[in-house]
C-alpha cells in the first residue's frame, strides 16, 4: 500500500487515498499494518472524536471486500477532511486582499503579476485562485542527486530493496501509472496503452502556487519541484527562464527528456530583475497576510 497511487479508487477521493500511504510506507512512518495504526489512534485521547464523526467507535477488526480496515479508510477521510478545511486553505494571503481592495501591491509586486500573466506565461498552468489547472507536466527538471531513494538499493523491506535501481532509477511520472495498469482498463476507455504511456514519460502534477513560498521561519530551507531539485523561488525562476540554455551548455541534464514542455517555459527572456518581480509575485501568494489598519 505504501507506493499505491491516490487515484481515489480505494476511500473515492483521491486526496483520501494519499492520505493512507505514509503511516506504512518504510521511508515514511513505517508502520507494519493498517491494524496497527488503528490501534494506535483507538488508544489515544482523541479517539473520541472518531465516534462524532463517524457514528460508532473505532473497530480495528473491520476490513471491507479489497481487504483494507473500514477504519484506517475513515482516518484518511478524516485528513483530506482537514486538508480541505479553512484552518489549512484560509485564502487569507496578499493576493487574496488586493483581490478584495483591502491592500495594494508594491511596484515590484504589480510588475510581477503582469510578468505571471503575460511574459512569462505563468498562468497557463497556475491560474487564479487556486493556481493550478491540475493538469500534468515535464518541465525537464533534472535530477536531486541528493534525494536519499537513490541510496536506497541497500535498504530492505521483507527480504527486498526500497529501491533497487538504486542511483540509476528515473522517475517517469504519469507514466510510469500508467504503466502499472491493464491492457483491459485502456481498451474500456478507447484508449492504447503504449501510446498514452509514451505520451505521458515524465510528467507529473501542476501543484499550486497557493503559499509557495510560505514556511516556519526565515533560515528554514524549502526544496521545490517534484523531487525537490530546486531550494528556492529564485532558483525555480531561473530554471523556468533558462533551461533551454542550462541544457544546452551541460548545465543540466533532464530527468526524463521525452514530452519535456518547449512551449511555456526555457527560454522566456526574463531580465534578472523581471526574474526578482516574478518572486515577489508569489510570496504575495502565501497565507497569514495581515491587512493593515486604515489611518
Amino acid at each position: 500500500m505504501f507506493n499505491q497511487p491516490a487515484t481515489g479508487w480505494v476511500t473515492g477521493d483521491p486526496l483520501a487515498d494519499q492520505a493512507m500511504g505514509p503511516y506504512l510506507n518504510p521511508v515514511e512512518q513505517n508502520l507494519p499494518s493498517q491494524a496497527a495504526a488503528c490501534m494506535i489512534v483507538a488508544k489515544s485521547k482523541y479517539a473520541p472524536l472518531y465516534t462524532q464523526a463517524f457514528g460508532k467507535a473505532i473497530d480495528c477488526t473491520l476490513y471491507d471486500a479489497d481487504g483494507h480496515l473500514m477504519a484506517y479508510k475513515n482516518f484518511a477521510r478524516a485528513v483530506a477532511a482537514f486538508e480541505r478545511s479553512d484552518e489549512v486553505n484560509p485564502f487569507s494571503s496578499k493576493f487574496d486582499a488586493m483581490m478584495e481592495g483591502k491592500a495594494e501591491f508594491t511596484t515590484q509586486e504589480t510588475a510581477g503579476l503582469n510578468l505571471f500573466n503575460g511574459k512569462a506565461q505563468c498562468v497557463l498552468c497556475h491560474p487564479a485562485p487556486l493556481f493550478t489547472d491540475f493538469s500534468y507536466d515535464n518541465l525537464g527538471v533534472p535530477k536531486n542527486q541528493t534525494n536519499p531513494f537513490y541510496r536506497m538499493d541497500t535498504v530492505f523491506v521483507d527480504g527486498q530493496p526500497i529501491n533497487p535501481e538504486g542511483a540509476a532509477f528515473i522517475d517517469p511520472g504519469l507514466g510510469g501509472f500508467l504503466a502499472s495498469q491493464p491492457a483491459d482498463w485502456f481498451a474500456a476507455q478507447g484508449l492504447d496503452k503504449e501510446l498514452a504511456v509514451a505520451e505521458n514519460l515524465g510528467k507529473h502534477k501542476v501543484p499550486t502556487l497557493r503559499n509557495v513560498d510560505r514556511r516556519p521561519g526565515p533560515g528554514f530551507s524549502k526544496a521545490f519541484m517534484h523531487n525537490g531539485a530546486h531550494k528556492s523561488l529564485e532558483e525555480v525562476v531561473s530554471f523556468y527562464n533558462k533551461r533551454d540554455e542550462m541544457i544546452a551548455r551541460g548545465m543540466i541534464v533532464p530527468e526524463v527528456m521525452d514530452n519535456m514542455n518547449q512551449d511555456e517555459l526555457g527560454d522566456l527572456g526574463l531580465s534578472a530583475a523581471e526574474e526578482a518581480d516574478l518572486v515577489a509575485f508569489m510570496k504575495t501568494l502565501n497565507d497569514g497576510y495581515k491587512i493593515p489598519k486604515k489611518k
